[in-house]
């Protein structure tokens, strides 16, 4: 059973914790070759949580992946992706990392064209590629009526 919010997370070897205050407001799956990629699997999970509900409570990320404008943070010990941070508002935490997730099923996948022939997710919806502004929108607000 999983419990309620807050919840915490945290990397593989658990130097770097971070605690969540609220529930997200999406979660999804990445198919895009760069997750894959970084994840050495079929795909990244996400739960995308609002900025001032997201925490480090323990250790100092570093950045990783492309260091571009989207900041990848890693655990610099055991070298986990723990989160993403994609701007100012919002934070993705990689699913498998919080301690409690087995009641975050991904709600919405993106980069659908990228997806491996054998890879099927319990999805509510699907976009060929990173959804626009409009469509992020409309999925926190369906993922909060469901």
């Amino acid at each position: 059973m999983t419990a309620g919010w807050p919840r915490e997370g945290g990397c593989r070897c658990g130097r770097l914790r971070f605690r969540v205050a609220a529930a997200p407001i999406l979660t999804m799956v990445c198919h895009c070759a760069g997750c894959q990629r970084m994840t050495g699997g079929a795909f990244s999970m996400g739960a995308t949580f609002r900025r001032q509900d997201f925490q480090v409570i323990q250790g100092e990320p570093v950045v990783g992946g492309l260091k571009g404008e989207i900041r990848h943070q890693f655990c610099p010990e055991c070298m986990s992706w723990v989160y993403t941070e994609p701007g100012e508002v919002i934070v993705n935490v990689r699913t498998p990392m919080l301690d409690e997730a087995a009641d975050l099923a991904p709600f919405m996948e993106t980069c659908a064209a990228e997806k491996l022939d054998w890879v099927t997710t319990p999805a509510v919806r699907s976009f060929p590629v990173f959804p626009s502004l409009d469509d992020w929108f409309e999925m926190t607000a369906a993922y909060a009526a469901r």
